[in-house]
């Protein structure tokens, strides 16, 4: 069956997502175009397919222990020279998100991996591109803040273009909730083809 590449993340929801996303299309990352704005769980991770239940199963147990818990981003932070990113900051909510990617990549789970930098909970809205656009996107939302609720996160697939799409949705407590719950994961943007920079 091969493999395949996910991650999960918490999706930053409308109307905060899509302007990050096109502030970070307008600063030329061409990753905006890529996947939602969000806050990753797990990062980038090659899985047998075969695994895929397994591991949809083991989200729906963490999102089942889950509680909804507030969010707010404020100001800007970079982690250069370390690594080329800079990000809005999660000045609440980031111990919630460590507690869970600590369950997500449990040793005794399918998502089992080490991480290549210590968790650092972030939404990033500039990755790679060259140092000017960088400082000028640290510079031009270093005012920025928003706050909502989050109410669980959500599974993605890698396709072989580079997008990531959305495979399935985890809302907190779903066990205790027969009746469903609305979509989390906000729908920014027509991920299939580029948008026009923001100006």
């Amino acid at each position: 069956m091969g493999t395949v590449t996910l991650g999960v993340s918490i999706a930053v929801p409308e109307p905060y997502g899509s302007f990050l996303q096109e502030r970070r299309a307008g600063f030329g990352d061409p990753a905006a175009h890529g996947i939602p704005t969000h806050v990753t769980l797990l990062p980038p991770t090659e899985v047998d397919a075969s695994a895929l239940p397994a591991v949809e199963d083991h989200l729906a147990r963490v999102a089942a222990e889950g509680r909804p818990f507030p969010m707010r981003l404020e100001g800007t932070g970079t982690f250069r020279p370390l690594s080329p990113v800079v990000f809005v900051r999660i000045v609440e909510g980031a111990e919630e998100c460590a507690v869970l990617q600590e369950r997500i990549r449990a040793e005794s789970g399918p998502c089992a991996r080490e991480l290549q930098f210590p968790y650092h909970p972030h939404v990033t809205v500039a990755h790679g591109i060259d140092e000017e656009a960088m400082d000028r996107a640290f510079v031009e939302l270093k005012e920025y803040e928003a706050v909502w609720t989050i109410t669980g996160f959500a599974l993605y697939e890698q396709g072989a273009d580079g997008v990531w799409r959305l495979d399935r949705e985890y809302p907190f407590g779903a066990d205790e909730r027969p009746g469903g719950a609305p979509p989390m994961v906000p729908r920014q943007a027509d991920l299939s083809r580029p948008a026009a920079p923001s100006h």
